[in-house]
């Protein structure tokens, strides 16, 4: 088999996205993966969009996210276009309980320039009749959207797939081979793979990589549980967002209920606990949930960061070795983005997205 240009170890959404972007410039892409691609935790999340404005964003993460959500239209063209695979993105719009800071809330978003309504009571009844009362104020995003993630997953690794991208399932990475200044190879029970570059997008599995050349970001797993509802009938029109948690209504009439961070090392496992929780949760915010069947729950990892923004860049004193890792919740939102500013470092065009914040190389505290 002939080497890669690139080597990409791990089958997420950024591992995916990215061979996607560099096949499609030409690039002779192979990506790897332990399992099977994309069921951790992109396929676990809820695939909420928030709104961005790229000309207003004012951090580099939310520059970032804001670049990236502004991508999600085409590229979800592009791939039904390449694949026939609909990824059920859909702006739906989404309600931010923002409790006595609405206007602070509004100042907010409107200074990002992002579309924002204060809704009063009742107007939120009115968009949405099943809350329950006394939730308190609220914020009407209506450029807030989402994405179906397994079906999101699908049309990706079938365009990798239609653009030339060697998929290689069920090999694991060991370690990194490094010969000086740049890495050789990758070790697999198979034997060492060569390449030109190489990247690291395995999620909360990218510290256990990077150790193997005395890399260590402090990328680790945060557990965060799913409860999916089932209604006989849609109940829910917009995507509901209550601190860290939410609940989002699919298509087709089920509703997610997120989500748990839990430091639970790489198990995976619900738990009761976290289950009854989002269960309240929903029920709390719609009483009407009480009586729908519960379908399933699931968990994923999460990629945490010592300072919450993610790597994205070269190892610093090995010029062929990249990693985009540590994206947390954002992982499917930050993905275009990602993918984008990690093509442009590897083919040393000139980066869109400010690069510098998201170094690995950063002061973040942990070392």
């Amino acid at each position: 088999m002939t080497a890669p240009d690139a080597l990409i170890l791990g089958g997420g959404v950024i591992g995916l996205t990215t061979a996607y972007y560099l096949a499609r410039a030409g690039v002779r892409v192979q990506l790897l993966d332990q399992g099977d691609f994309g069921q951790e935790a992109s396929w676990a999340g809820a695939g909420i969009l928030p709104p961005g404005n790229p000309r207003c964003a004012r951090t580099p993460f939310d520059r970032l996210r804001a670049h990236s959500v502004a991508m999600f239209p085409q590229l979800s063209d592009d791939l039904k276009e390449l694949t026939g695979i609909d990824n059920g993105y859909l702006r739906s719009g989404g309600l931010e309980f923002v409790g006595p800071d609405a206007a602070h809330a509004v100042e907010e978003w409107g200074g990002e320039g992002i579309e924002v309504q204060h809704l009063t009571a009742s107007d939120l009844h009115q968009r949405e009749p099943l809350l329950a009362a006394d939730l308190g104020a609220a914020v009407f995003l209506p450029e807030m959207a989402q994405v179906r993630n397994p079906w999101h997953l699908r049309a990706l690794i079938e365009g990798c797939k239609r653009l030339g991208v060697q998929l290689r399932p069920g090999e694991a990475a060991q370690a990194l081979v490094r010969d000086g200044p740049r890495v050789r190879a990758v070790r697999t029970a198979a034997g060492d793979i060569a390449a030109a570059t190489f990247v690291v997008a395995a999620g909360a599995w990218s510290d256990q990589l990077l150790a193997t050349i005395g890399c260590r970001l402090g990328v680790r797993p945060v557990r965060g549980q799913i409860v999916l509802l089932h209604p006989d009938k849609p109940m829910l029109r917009h995507i509901l967002l209550w601190g860290a948690r939410y609940l989002v209504p699919r298509g087709d009439g089920r509703v997610l209920a997120g989500s748990t961070e839990e430091d639970a090392g790489f198990d995976k496992r619900t738990t009761a606990i976290g289950v009854q929780g989002l269960l309240e949760l929903a029920i709390e915010l719609v009483p009407a949930l009480a009586q729908v069947a519960v379908e399933r729950s699931w968990a994923g990892l999460r990629p945490g960061s010592p300072d919450g923004l993610p790597y994205i860049g070269v190892v610093p004193g090995i010029d062929n070795l990249f990693v985009a890792a540590g994206h947390f919740r954002a992982g499917i939102q930050l993905s275009p983005g990602t993918a984008l500013l990690l093509k442009e470092l590897i083919l040393k065009e000139p980066p869109g997205t400010a690069a510098g914040a998201f170094r690995l190389d950063r002061e973040t505290g942990h070392r």
